[in-house]
């Protein structure tokens, strides 16, 4: 299997704190504050997974706006109050004012954490204008994401799909699913100026030789019954096909965990990933649309390159088009931002896949996420390579922007 790929170079970054990441392992925050930001993180994470809805997207959606409001609230301490204090206090009144809004179902195991990070702050001055700026900037970011087609019923506005022809997507086997995440590329980025400002340049043409290679390659090792697929191999395709959002849950809370930055940074962290995410998942729809490439299952079912109509992939097809894989823009961007605001390495990380039970792999650093994902969905027998190194460099140059871009992204309203 080859192992080429294709990695787009880091330029500058535009904002002057972000210009150089250190490569040293960070050592951990003062106590207090690295527990007011985890104990928050881990809220959000929990009421993602029981009251979270049903689209990847719109569930970023809801981390973005919970933390982006956090950095913005602690992002600027008003003289006279006591500064960790303020942004504790800051933090979990944003974070808390936006989940019980967008999750309303979990407001009583939030109000026992905020009531927890309370106790925890002297009552006074700070505690009571942090609380007062977090739940300013949440009804802010909130009412500022009104109607912005991330609900789960406009990600998935209806699509018509294009006569069958070479090279155009059709619906998968087995289901034969109608496609889904069209609605993405209509929604409203938290950053972008538009959906299509980062649109790739078209895949491989049908008779060139890249997409001969592709095709080869996704049939050999991504079939069900591959007689050269490993069983590591196998174990990376099963290890990455859930969830990008629940994959990288803890690779973020583990840079959240061991960053040198005070609070005020850790939700500058948090917030500029999942603004990041978001947009990537905006921009990989616009791309996925625009170009309609077909899976492999269908180029090699009912292509003109030696088709075999039996052929079948190890795992389940994506109702929607191969280029770029969403798996690996959702990489790419992730890798930036943890590449940027914590260091491209850190110290060995375990992490753990609920779509390979048993399994546990350890990493140090993020670029082998991307790696992995990269080889995971030709394995999988679900895209080219690419689509996925082209899903690399889009989640690439959509994180760099919101990096570029952080400024005003975080300033307080």
């Amino acid at each position: 299997m080859s192992s080429t790929r294709t990695r787009p170079a880091l330029v500058a970054l535009g904002a002057a704190a972000l210009l150089t990441a250190s490569v040293a392992v960070p050592q951990a925050s003062a106590a207090g504050r690295t527990s007011t930001a985890l104990a928050w993180y881990d809220a959000t994470a929990e009421t993602i997974a029981t009251a979270g809805a049903p689209t990847q997207i719109s569930n970023s959606r809801t981390w973005a706006i919970s933390w982006l409001a956090a950095a913005r609230a602690a992002r600027n301490v008003p003289p006279g109050v006591e500064r960790g204090a303020y942004q504790e206090a800051a933090l979990a009144g944003a974070v808390h004012r936006a989940l019980v809004t967008l999750a309303p179902s979990r407001t009583e195991q939030l109000d026992a954490t905020f009531k927890d990070t309370l106790d925890a702050i002297p009552d006074g001055p700070a505690e009571e204008r942090g609380v007062a700026a977090g739940e300013h900037q949440a009804d802010l970011v909130l009412k500022s994401r009104e109607g912005d087609g991330l609900d789960p019923a406009s990600v998935n506005a209806p699509y018509v799909v294009k006569p069958a022809a070479p090279g155009v997507w059709q619906p998968t086997p087995p289901g034969y699913a109608p496609a889904t995440q069209y609605g993405n590329r209509l929604a409203e980025p938290f950053a972008l100026s538009t959906q299509r400002q980062f649109r790739l340049a078209p895949p491989p043409a049908l008779d060139s030789r890249r997409y001969a290679a592709d095709l080869a390659e996704v049939r050999t090792y991504g079939a069900a019954d591959s007689t050269v697929r490993s069983a590591r191999q196998t174990e990376t395709a099963t290890f990455w096909l859930g969830s990008s959002l629940t994959l990288y849950t803890e690779p973020l809370r583990v840079a959240l965990s061991r960053t040198s930055e005070g609070i005020a940074g850790q939700a500058r962290l948090v917030a500029l990933f999942h603004v990041a995410l978001v947009d990537t998942q905006i921009a990989t729809s616009d791309s996925k649309y625009a170009y309609e490439r077909w899976r492999p299952v269908t180029a090699i079912r009912a292509g003109t390159i030696d088709p075999d109509p039996h052929w079948t992939p190890l795992h389940t097809t994506p109702a929607h088009p191969d280029y770029p894989s969403g798996h690996n823009t959702y990489s790419g961007a992730a890798e930036t931002v943890l590449s940027a605001l914590a260091g491209p390495r850190t110290a060995p990380f375990e992490l753990t896949s609920p779509t390979a039970p048993g399994v546990t792999r350890t990493y140090t650093t993020w670029k082998q996420l991307s790696d992995e994902n990269v080889d995971a969905r030709v394995l999988s027998g679900i895209h080219t390579r690419s689509a996925d190194e082209a899903g690399i460099i889009l989640g690439t140059n959509v994180a760099r922007y919101v990096l570029q871009n952080s400024g005003r992204l975080l300033a307080a309203r």
